[in-house]
């Protein structure tokens, strides 16, 4: 499942200025609500449940904060790189500056499970975290993401 699946040109924030995880998580749930119809506050509750089970701060600088939405129709995906690293208890302690949303449709099952490995396969990869961190605007984060990445495949 290529990223270009779930993640558009539209779904990308390239300079998010935010305080915290808290603020984080809400800025991209409006951001995602705007994108995809849904309430901006059930994303955010669905966000939040979610990381009460754990943080989705994955290590490196990365979190993908996920979660499964009665109301959509495909799996979508939403990436913002922070201007300043936060802290969002991620499992190495390490503060957070890449953030890839995942939202899935309720019955989605295996495809969301799927677009999940399939972004933490890719932003594992030390060298697309590095294009990522220094790639400034939407569509250079965008071409990263939509690389097809040897070790991602």
């Amino acid at each position: 499942m290529p990223t270009t699946d779930f993640v558009s040109p539209n779904a990308i924030i390239p300079a998010l200025k935010v305080n915290g995880k808290k603020q984080a998580l809400q800025e991209i749930a409006a951001k995602a609500a705007a994108l995809t119809g849904q309430s901006d506050r059930a994303i955010l509750e669905i966000l939040l449940q979610r990381e009460k089970l754990g943080s989705t701060g994955v290590g490196n600088g990365v979190a993908i904060p996920h979660g499964k939405l009665a109301k959509l129709s495909q799996v979508f995906g939403l990436f913002a790189r922070l201007e300043r690293p936060v802290d969002f208890e991620a499992l190495d302690g390490q503060p957070v500056d890449l953030i890839f949303l995942l939202l899935a449709p309720e019955g989605a099952g295996a495809d969301h499970l799927k677009a999940l490995a399939r972004v933490a396969r890719l932003l594992r990869d030390p060298e697309v975290a590095r294009k990522l961190r220094n790639s400034h605007d939407a569509d250079a984060l965008y071409a990263v993401l939509a690389m097809p990445s040897a070790s991602a495949a």
